[in-house]
């Protein structure tokens, strides 16, 4: 189980807290049509200590700051379902996410390591919490304006922020929008799901975990170490037009914007936010959502003590996870 998270120790000494992600032509990745080919783009970029970014007669990437460390939040779900299509019967917009995962100290790709994504469905709701989630489904109300009003109170739904929300055990026994899958020799690993929905006092977000050094059953993974817990982010443009497609037009929860999310810290793709592809005025038939994250294998970022986020006040953080 990806539950084991105790560290590992450094292989050779690192700047541990010197984070990167690839940024090629402004963007983490080049994607191909929705669901197709992503292969990062040539750049000659500058590099930091004297480390060469890998390269290609045709591709070069190249590393900087990553500061996208969130806490897991209250209802992340340990490697319950290993598999790449986590949609199960839930409805919304068709996501590909296809995500890659290099060392941040070398930029090679990171492979067999065991990724973790989680998110709530079109109307806010988590799977295995779903008494405890604070969506806003129903009602046939008109699009929200994405302009939140009033502080949220309460507990809620799934954590990512800073000092906020122990762990919570699992209230029932749905698992959708949950999975675990690992990466490929050149660090890419793909999940089939839907573009998720709001909630109160939080933009909308994916969690995701990376765990390194362990092993691979026939039933599961074991041991290792978490080397990384975040959260990817949707730009305004597509969260927008998602709200005018039900399930999405349906929620009456007043929604909060990227820029005024308190997880988010405003720096684009290194803070997790995802480059989104899809279809002019056809967001319905499906989105490809991709991102590079630069991890570092030998720390450990299990997302239980990381503090406040960048941009959030202790009990901002505390309220919205």
């Amino acid at each position: 189980m990806t539950g084991n998270q105790s560290a590992q120790g450094p292989k050779h000494k690192r700047n541990v807290t010197r984070r990167k992600v690839v940024v090629a032509g402004g963007a983490a990745v080049a994607a191909v049509g929705v669901g197709g080919a992503i292969a990062a783009t040539a750049n000659a970029g500058q590099t930091t200590k004297g480390t060469s970014p890998t390269a290609t007669s045709t591709s070069a990437e190249t590393c900087y700051k990553l500061t996208s460390e969130t806490t897991e939040g209250p209802y992340y779900i340990d490697a319950d379902k290993l598999r790449q299509d986590i949609t199960e019967d839930k409805e919304g917009i068709p996501l590909t996410l296809r995500l890659k995962v290099i060392d941040n100290e070398t930029c090679k790709a990171v492979k067999n390591a065991a990724v973790d994504v989680w998110h709530c469905d079109a109307l806010g709701i988590y799977s295995g919490y779903e008494d405890l989630s604070t969506g806003g489904g129903g009602g046939g109300g008109t699009p929200p304006s994405g302009t939140p009003t009033g502080t949220p109170t309460g507990s809620p739904p799934e954590g990512g922020g800073g000092g906020g929300g122990g762990h919570s055990e699992p209230t029932d026994d749905e698992r959708y929008l949950r999975g675990t899958w690992k990466t490929d020799k050149n660090g890419f690993v793909t999940f089939k799901t839907i573009f998720p929905g709001w909630y109160q006092g939080r933009c909308v977000h994916i969690h995701v975990k990376v765990h390194v050094g362990g092993t691979w059953t026939n039933t599961g993974y074991e041991g290792g170490n978490t080397c990384h817990t975040g959260q990817f982010f949707s730009d305004e443009e597509s969260v927008l037009a998602s709200a005018e497609v039900e399930p999405y037009s349906t929620s009456t929860t007043e929604r909060t914007t990227l820029t005024e999310d308190t997880i988010y810290d405003q720096s684009g793709t290194a803070g997790g936010l995802l480059k989104l592809k899809y279809k002019k005025n056809g967001i319905a038939k499906g989105v490809l959502g991709t991102i590079t994250m630069g991890v570092d294998p030998d720390a450990t970022h299990d997302g239980t003590d990381d503090g406040v986020q960048p941009g959030a006040t202790a009990s901002a953080s505390a309220s919205a996870s």
